[in-house]
This record gives C-alpha cells, sequence and structure tokens, in this order.
C-alpha cells in the first residue's frame, strides 16, 4: 500500500482505532475526553509504522503530549513489509527543567520486546504524582494561569499577579504561573504550539482542571485550545464575568451581569459545541446567566432581548430618581477608583453606613448610594461605584451602561487611590482611560490616596506633592475631616479667579 498503518491500544489489550495514513504520516481521529479519575494520561498507545527508517518525529511528540496519550511507538518497516527496530515516546517525569518534556527509546527488535507496559506506565504516573509540587485542596478547581506578554516584561508580570488575585477572588486554587514573552501573540493557540505542550505537561504534573488566560481569547482560539488540551479554557474576561456573578445581590445587578454573560457567550455558542461543554460546572459556569449552555443562538438572542427590556425598565426608575435630585438641588459625589482601593470602607466612614466592604476584588458590585449632611447643613448624595480594572470586559461596560452612568451625571468625582498600592500609577492611568471611556473625565474631579496608615511618612509626602492630592486613612479616620472639607468647599464654595 506505501501507506503508514497505525492502531490505537487501551489498557486492556483492545484496539479502539486502525488507522491508514499516506506515506509520511498518520492522521488520529478525535478522540473522546479523557478518561475519568486521578490518571493523568488517556490510556491509550499508539502503535504506528514508519516506512522509510524515518526517526519518531515532531509531529509524533506533538501527538503524544496533547493527546495524553501513554505512549507513541513507531516501527520501522522493511521494503518488504518486514518490520525492523521500534522507537518509543513517552513523557519523562524526571525531565529537568527547560528540557524536552518527553523521552525517545530504541528497541532492535519488536520480537524481543518483553517489557511489562502496565507496569511501566503505571510507574511513569506514579512519578508524575509525586512531583506534585502544590497539594490540591478540596473542593475548590485548581488552575495552571498563562499570561503572554508583548511589550514591557514588567507590566505582563503586573498583568498576570492581578490575574492571581482574581483567581483568589473567583474561589480557584493556583497551582502553578506560566508566563511567555512573545513578538505578538499566536493567532491560533495564543502561546504557541510549543509552549502550550509544556503549559499541558505542567497542568498534568499538578492535576489542574483548567487553564487560566490573562487575555480575551477569540472563539476560535478558544476552540483551538480547549481541543489541543482537553482541558477547561477560561479567559480573564469569563473570569471577571464570574467573579461579577457571584458578587451581584441586587434585581439590577443580576439583570446586568446575566446580559454581559450572554453577549459574551453568544459569538461562542455556534463554533465550538464540544469546546463550550468543557466550561461546564463551576468557574466560567456560575451565575444567572449560566442557565444552559447548549441554548442556540435563537433562544439566547430571545433570552437577551428580555433582559434587556427588563434592564430598560431599571433604567428609567434610576433616571427618574436622579431628576428628583435634580429638582431637589441635591448634588451627587462619586467615588470611584480601582477595584480594592478602599472606596466601600470610605463610604462606611463618612456616612456611618454598613456597606460591605472586603479586602477582595470587586467586594462591591452593586452601587450603593447614602446621603450625607455637611455640618453646614448641605446635604449630598455620596455613591459607592463598582471598582475598575484593566482590560474590564466590553460586554460589561455595555450591561453596566446605567450604572456607570451614576458616574457621569456626578458632580464631583473622588477618585480613591491606595497609597500603599506598588502599581498605584498604572492603576491610576486605567481608572483616568476608564473615565474617559465613560466621557467623565470633564466632571471636577478630587483624587484622595486611602490607606495611609499602611505607608510611611515618605510615601504620604510623595502622594501629595506629585498628585496634588489628599490623604487619609478611612480606617483610623485620619484627614478624614480634611477630605470632607474638600469636598464641601468644591461643591458649594465659588472659587476665585485670578481677575478677582
Amino acid at each position: 500500500m506505501n501507506r503508514q498503518v497505525g492502531i490505537l491500544i487501551d489498557r486492556l489489550g483492545a484496539i479502539t482505532h486502525v488507522i491508514v495514513g499516506d506515506a509520511h504520516q498518520i492522521f488520529i481521529p478525535d478522540l473522546t475526553r479523557m478518561r475519568a479519575g486521578s490518571n493523568r494520561f488517556r490510556g491509550l498507545r499508539l502503535i504506528h509504522t514508519h516506512l522509510r527508517r524515518e526517526n519518531i518525529n515532531q509531529d509524533d511528540l506533538t501527538d503524544l503530549t496533547l493527546l495524553r496519550l501513554d505512549t507513541v511507538v513507531a516501527i520501522h518497516v522493511a521494503p518488504n513489509g518486514e518490520p525492523l527496530d521500534a522507537e518509543f515516546a513517552y513523557l519523562d517525569p524526571q525531565a529537568p527543567e527547560g528540557r524536552p518534556p518527553w523521552k525517545v527509546e530504541t528497541r532492535r527488535s519488536i520480537f524481543d520486546w518483553t517489557d511489562d507496559f502496565i507496569e511501566f506506565i503505571a510507574d511513569i504516573e506514579k512519578q508524575f504524582a509525586r512531583r506534585d509540587r502544590v497539594v490540591k485542596i478540596a473542593g475548590m478547581e485548581g488552575v495552571v494561569l498563562v499570561g503572554v506578554g508583548t511589550g514591557r516584561k514588567s507590566e505582563a508580570i503586573s498583568s498576570i499577579n492581578e490575574l492571581q488575585r482574581l483567581a483568589d477572588t473567583a474561589g480557584l486554587q493556583v497551582l502553578s504561573t506560566q508566563l511567555q514573552m512573545r513578538r505578538k501573540i499566536d493567532a491560533k493557540l495564543v502561546v504557541g504550539k510549543g509552549k502550550l505542550q509544556q503549559i499541558l505537561i505542567e497542568a498534568m504534573q499538578l492535576d489542574a482542571d483548567a487553564l487560566v488566560f490573562d487575555q480575551e481569547l477569540s472563539p476560535s482560539q478558544l476552540r483551538n485550545i480547549a481541543t489541543a488540551t482537553n482541558l477547561k479554557v477560561i479567559d480573564r474576561s469569563q473570569l471577571i464575568l464570574d467573579i461579577f456573578a457571584k458578587r451581584a445581590t441586587t434585581k439590577e445587578g443580576k439583570l446586568q451581569v446575566e446580559i454581559a454573560q450572554l453577549r459574551y457567550r453568544k459569538p461562542r455558542l455556534k463554533i465550538m459545541p464540544t469546546a463550550m461543554s468543557r466550561l461546564t460546572g463551576g468557574i466560567g459556569g456560575r451565575g444567572p446567566g449560566e442557565t444552559k449552555l447548549e441554548i442556540n443562538k435563537r433562544r439566547a438572542d430571545e433570552r437577551l432581548h428580555r433582559l434587556e427590556q427588563d434592564l430598560e425598565k431599571q433604567k428609567k426608575v434610576r433616571h427618574e430618581q436622579r431628576k428628583r435630585r435634580k429638582r431637589n438641588r441635591v448634588q451627587q459625589v462619586s467615588l470611584v477608583g480601582y477595584t480594592n482601593a478602599g472606596k466601600s470602607t470610605l463610604l462606611n466612614t463618612i456616612t456611618k453606613s454598613d456597606v460591605v466592604a472586603e479586602d477582595q476584588l470587586f467586594a462591591t458590585l452593586d452601587p450603593t448610594s447614602r446621603r450625607f449632611r455637611f455640618p453646614q447643613d448641605r446635604e449630598i448624595i455620596l455613591t459607592d461605584t463598582v471598582g475598575f480594572i484593566r482590560n474590564l470586559p466590553q460586554e460589561l461596560m455595555q450591561a453596566f451602561e446605567s450604572t456607570f452612568e451614576e458616574t457621569a451625571m456626578a458632580d464631583l468625582i473622588v477618585h480613591v487611590v491606595d497609597a500603599g498600592d506598588l502599581e498605584l500609577d498604572i492603576h491610576i492611568r486605567e481608572v483616568e482611560q476608564t473615565l474617559e471611556r465613560l466621557r467623565a473625565d470633564q466632571i471636577p474631579r478630587l483624587m484622595v490616596f486611602n490607606k495611609i496608615d499602611t505607608v510611611d511618612e515618605e510615601r504620604r509626602t510623595e502622594c501629595v506633592t506629585q498628585y496634588d492630592a489628599l490623604v487619609c486613612s478611612a480606617v483610623t479616620k485620619d484627614n478624614l475631616r480634611t477630605v470632607v472639607d474638600e469636598m464641601y468647599r468644591r461643591l458649594f464654595q465659588i472659587r476665585r479667579t485670578p481677575e478677582d
């Protein structure tokens, strides 16, 4: 026939597939998901012929890694069809860092092959298990974080560190972090085939449940990676959406999150039925938007239309509330800032409220408004808004339009910054860019550095002089009166011009 022939054999010795290729290679069909249980391999070995006595090639090694095969055996065949020597490759649990994760051995004749394969592969799996560097916590999904940087490495490191905080907030156990610097993102697999092999080996060693990417993946990238790894694949946008789904408590908040989830999933439903099935359950499968992932595009459109109508009613209610405040001449102040800057704690301290405030990203999702009366007997509405973050999903920006209008309609914006934030320059810039997207960058703004009780005097002075800002501590109430007085001055006192 002059064609390569291959078979896939399970651990019971049954042949599951017979494959006929061409003279150079065979094409492995789409295999079912890897078997359940704690074992890390698929439980299939590939045995195939090489007609020109060529060695095991990169295609064989790629199949070994990405398909999680127990082993790949290449039998060299003489021109008359007689089997000669053979090579076999398997994933090596003792491969040193930076070296290929596989090992290739040779057998002079297949007739002298006396190894007990079942014993051999069981030992390999035990060695992988012993190499686990992190003990998985029962009931938590273990994930490997994947980041790709195309600019400065410091920014890529900062971004993936933030992704780790997002994963912690979502209740995931981060088992490993992988960062690759590239000239440009790989259009198909984001990180490229070689790096994806390394990531998959790491995930196998740690028994990870999912890969979490620090970029928003296109539908085709999501499908390609999920198909190549047989792992659940989540991108940054979906992780943030999942956190929002957990934190939404009001009717409007839940509507907004479900709309954002449907907008995110809709373009991904029709082209990736098998990959999307890997997103069910646990992270990426929470919240009101996760009714049925197999929902078709027509039903998704119908559901989205109904939700948008309901949200429009909520927007009208919010609009009427703003009109009443304007008629009553009640000034509105919005607290904005990077997530976890301490806005909710500041609102609680100033207004003596009990809004939920935790040391977590997006602890507050639904906007909260409280009345506050100045000592001068003037009253304002003080609103705590959702925290900003880099690469906030566009679907969320659209769905939370009515919420963000609270910021765009404010008379004064108080930009709250964590004084102890090691990346405050980046986070300040991100907030300013978000305000520009909301068309709120022309509203009078007061910058306040919070949490000064966590920094030294030199840092306090730097914040004041470099940013022309005020400093305070919402916890210890240091300088809080100064902040309140400045808010009053900017809202109600007429500034004198140099001509006056």
